[in-house]
């Protein structure tokens, strides 16, 4: 009964900013990964006011560290001279056992790591980081098929308990 709690309080301390969407469909999921972002004063402001984009971001590998390219934080509106860039790069916090290990896997063929979501945990900015293989198109295909049959059986299943 603890634990159930202890997941509740967890929920309700992630507030939710962006989603990559895309992602679920163009790619396959293997392994995911919560990591920290380094941000400026602005970023953080204009995050806070839910406006970002994750659609053509992707993290690489440089150097042993991490960085997430691509993203999108808008200018913060009552910024001045001393406001962000939107689109610069910006380093991923992750332990060296953590890059390792993900560097072993996101460096086999095919595979790449993508930014799923980026949200606030206990007043901290984090983004969940996926390696990930890229879907062919009957693979999308397939994956739709797979969604409408489940959705006829949840829809069957409701008329049928009533």
């Amino acid at each position: 009964m603890a634990s159930a709690k202890k997941q509740t309080k967890e929920k309700e301390d992630l507030q939710s900013i962006c989603r990559n969407r895309r992602a679920y469909h163009e790619y396959e999921i293997s392994d995911t990964l919560e990591c920290g972002i380094v941000l400026t004063g602005t970023e953080v402001k204009s995050l806070r006011e839910r406006a970002a984009s994750l659609e053509e971001a992707y993290a690489k590998l440089d150097g042993g560290e991490v960085w997430l390219i691509g993203s999108d934080i808008p200018e913060y509106t009552m910024g001045n001279r001393l406001n962000h860039k939107p689109k610069r790069p910006r380093k991923l916090l992750l332990h060296k056992r953590e890059i390792a290990k993900f560097a072993g896997k996101a460096s086999q063929q095919g595979f790449t790591l993508i930014p799923l979501r980026l949200y606030f945990k206990q007043g901290r900015a984090k983004v969940e980081i996926a390696v990930a293989r890229g879907k062919k198109l009957y693979d999308k295909r397939e994956t739709k098929k797979k969604a409408e049959a489940a959705k006829e059986i949840r829809k069957a299943m409701k008329h049928r308990q009533r």
